[in-house]
């Protein structure tokens, strides 16, 4: 089904059965590759280009030049900066780089009964920073044993990908399309599907920028896959700008620089030279660096603007506020102010993705891994209108279940991203920011009511019966309602949707396929408990069956394709 609301489409699966119900709530060393181009050779970078076959739609690929900026991280001068009376070469090498990367995620979503349990409340995420740090591990070498489960956020491997999702109508702010079938991975289970999508933005129309780009140039930062790649993904955003509104840009290490301030984006070349001139030496006081960039966008508010800082950075903050909870405080307090944050995550080695992903959860913004020049055209250029432009922010989602359908759920993903049920009606609690054009997913598995694996209470009124019209509300499986908040707004508006017997269907859509494949291939990398049948092997059949698919769904198959031969 298709629907038209005023308000967010939601992207809805459910999945998974497991053998007994786990608890509900919120709660690496790399090998070298070679690679043969006409099979195995790595194309997120952009590197290479490729095409499906028309007999299996197996990618083919053939090697062009590189201008990725991907490369091992290697050991680099560290040029002497002056900190409040010390040298960083006696504080600090942050140019010697050593494999630290570090992740964190909470234990992962079990099934919840649904008479005990019946809401699933959580904020909305459009981030996509996992699935391309991922390929960059699996570009590199990795084999699944070498990838560590906590860098996999099953929602930011769905959300990477576009979805045929249902355009919003003209007065309308989002589309929402749902669908339920059976679920891939445990046949006696169902998957039901909804997608959330905004409108496009018309940039004639678009709000006034006031951007502050916040680059760490560091001594960790000194590897041709951090500051090289960013100078460059920096100027193709630069170039695509449009000319109306300012652009300030921020350098932190052992110290902060205000590098450019107020520069009217007309001045391109002015801003590229500033981009281009950057190096990296000293260590890494973000703290200073994010103070002066928030005054900076405070300095040049534009009312109704787009006021945004822009960080970009491997996250290795070693001066000043460096914990976790220092870093969402700071931030935090500062979203308040108007002032969203876009987080741009580079490199690798001793990347620091706990750190980054709990910025921009905190700071009203999105979260982005650029592992090459490609990916950073798609982030910033591509897809520039959803990555700078907030259409609704504070968004949350809820979705009450029917116990005449639905014994169980297990929502796939956004583990870090549960609240409390009561937090959904409190506007003072934060949800997700949706930028235009963006499309929101979420999957959840489904244990049938009547299912031969579904657990019954003894005492408690389950209103499962065999015959489904003397129960109320029999032909409903969930209700999924939204609250959202316009950009300048401090009270939300709510809207609500029914998922009906009339989107069960037997034969799936491509976009439930290809979504539920990406689950899968998600908890495969995380070994998760109720990953059921998931294969590589099944991700790659069922891939054979999609009708048509673009270069990023074709990549994926590579990447599963990549992973299989090394299993």
């Amino acid at each position: 089904m298709k629907k038209n609301v005023k308000g967010l489409s939601l992207l809805i699966g459910s999945s998974l059965l497991m053998s007994s119900l786990t608890g509900c709530g919120s709660g690496h060393s790399a090998t070298s590759a070679t690679y043969d181009t006409q099979a195995e050779a790595p194309t997120s970078s952009a590197n290479y280009a490729y095409e499906a076959t028309e007999s299996a739609q197996e990618p083919m690929y053939s090697a062009e030049a590189s201008d990725s900026g991907r490369g091992k991280y290697s050991a680099g001068t560290n040029n002497m900066t002056t900190v409040s009376g010390y040298s960083t070469e006696d504080y600090c090498d942050d140019s010697v780089i050593e494999n630290n990367e570090s992740y964190t995620k909470p234990e992962e979503n079990g099934f919840c009964l649904v008479l005990n349990q019946p809401l699933s409340t959580f904020a909305a995420d459009v981030d996509t920073a996992s699935y391309s740090n991922i390929r960059r591990m699996i570009e590199d070498g990795y084999s699944i044993g070498n990838i560590d489960p906590d860098a996999v956020r099953a929602e930011e491997f769905i959300n990477y990908f576009k979805y045929d999702l249902y355009e919003p109508e003209k007065g309308d702010l989002f589309g929402i399309t749902t669908e339920v079938s059976t679920c891939p991975w445990n046949t006696d289970n169902q998957l039901m599907f909804v997608g959330m999508k905004t409108g496009e933005i018309d940039f004639e129309e678009a709000p006034v920028n006031n951007l502050v780009f916040l680059i760490d140039v560091s001594g960790s930062m000194n590897s041709k896959n951090k500051l090289p790649l960013l100078q460059k993904t920096f100027d193709e955003l630069v170039d695509n700008l449009p000319d109306e509104g300012t652009i300030s840009i921020v350098t932190y290490s052992g110290e902060e620089k205000v590098v450019l301030e107020g520069e009217s984006m007309r001045n391109k070349k002015a801003i590229k030279k500033a981009i281009d001139k950057l190096h990296a030496s000293g260590c890494t006081n973000g703290q200073a660096g994010m103070q002066r960039a928030y005054e900076i966008a405070q300095r040049y508010y534009v009312e109704g603007g787009n006021n945004r800082v822009i960080m970009a950075t491997d996250g290795d903050l070693n001066v000043g506020i460096s914990s976790l909870d220092d870093l969402e405080a700071f931030i935090s307090d500062k979203k308040d102010e108007g002032v969203f944050l876009s987080i741009l995550g580079f490199g690798e080695g001793n990347y620091k993705d706990d750190k980054m992903e709990t910025l921009a959860d905190c700071g009203n913004g999105n979260y982005s891994y650029i592992d090459s020049l490609a990916e950073g055209k798609k982030v910033l250029v591509d897809e520039m209108s959803s990555t700078l432009y907030t259409v609704a922010k504070d968004v949350k989602l809820q979705v009450e279940f029917n116990p005449a359908n639905v014994n169980a759920y297990r929502l796939i993903g956004y583990e870090n991203r549960l609240m409390d049920d009561q937090d959904f009606n409190d506007d003072t609690k934060d949800g997700g920011e949706i930028g235009a054009g963006h499309s929101v997913v979420a999957l959840y598995e489904i244990i049938p009511a009547r299912s031969p694996k579904a657990i019954e209470l003894k005492y408690q009124d389950n209103k499962v019966s065999d015959s489904k019209e003397k129960v109320p509300y029999s032909h409903e499986f969930a209700t999924v309602s939204v609250r959202y908040k316009d950009p300048d707004a401090d009270k939300s508006e709510l809207f609500s949707i029914v998922v009906g017997d009339e989107v069960v269907t037997e034969n799936p859509s491509d976009d439930f396929k290809f979504a539920s494949s990406v689950a899968e291939f998600a908890m495969i990398l995380e070994d998760n408990e109720n990953k059921g049948t998931a294969s590589l092997e099944d991700i790659m059949k069922t891939y054979k069956q999609l009708e048509d698919t673009d270069e990023y769904q074709d990549e994926f198959y590579y990447l599963v394709r990549t992973l299989s031969k090394r299993s």
